[in-house]
């Protein structure tokens, strides 16, 4: 499941130094809902460094759920790195981590970068295979994950997409517009499979205050309506 909340122009940053809230409250929970639900999130190195987020589930009820059902109260956390730019000092590596150690995924040259600075934190594992995200979620799945939510950002969300990898988007627009043409994007241009031609399908539609919140997911085959 990829995630993510962007402007009416389709920004989900701008380039001022202080984080952009996007979302509101009620999809701020929305969120939260649907980390509960999954068994580890996954976000890219590049958010990690700008937004250094915990990762956690914010709502005490959705944790003490989670673990009255057996499993952990928290996600196991992901993220993703070419070039090993990590600190052992982010708060995804130290904050809430029930669900077992963070797990940073790389390649043979990222690991080579990161060393054993994350040893402590962290657990690194370096991917050689040119099916670098084919090869991860295998990996994840092996370690019991049955279902990601994937938090971007931009290259991440653009690889999964390119990749045919997502079985579902939720989108939440927020009605502002940024038009910074440095500020970062939902995805970067792409080779997406079907290209201009493929429509998703529409799911779900649900407005929370001032945030529409869409579902989409993909089709089998799509064409273009007749007539256009």
């Amino acid at each position: 499941m990829l995630s993510v909340a962007v402007s009416l122009d389709g920004y989900i940053d701008d380039t001022i130094p202080e984080r952009l809230y996007l979302s509101n409250e009620s999809d701020f929970d929305g969120v939260d809902q649907l980390r509960a639900e999954s068994d580890a999130i996954l976000i890219g190195a590049e958010t990690v460094r700008r937004d250094d987020p915990r990762l956690w589930l914010r709502s005490q009820e959705r944790r003490d759920a989670r673990v009255a059902a057996g499993k952990p109260a928290n996600l196991l956390k992901v993220t993703v790195t070419r070039t090993g730019n990590l600190s052992p000092d982010a708060r995804m590596f130290h904050h809430h981590v029930e669900a077992g150690r963070p797990i940073v995924y790389t390649t043979v040259d990222g690991a080579e970068s990161i060393g054993d600075t994350l040893d402590s934190v962290a657990d690194v594992v370096a991917i050689a295979d040119l099916d670098f995200w084919g090869t991860l979620l295998e990996d994840l799945g092996r370690r019991g994950i049955e279902q990601l939510i994937v938090e971007g950002g931009t290259h991440i969300h653009t690889a999964f997409l390119e990749a045919g990898l997502a079985d579902e988007l939720r989108y939440a627009i927020a009605p502002l517009l940024i038009g910074q043409i440095d500020a970062p994007r939902f995805v970067n241009p792409g080779a997406f499979p079907g290209g201009s031609r493929r429509r998703l399908e529409l799911v779900d539609c649900t407005p929370l205050d001032d945030v529409v919140v869409l579902r989409y997911r993909p089709k089998r085959t799509s064409t273009t309506p007749s007539g256009q």
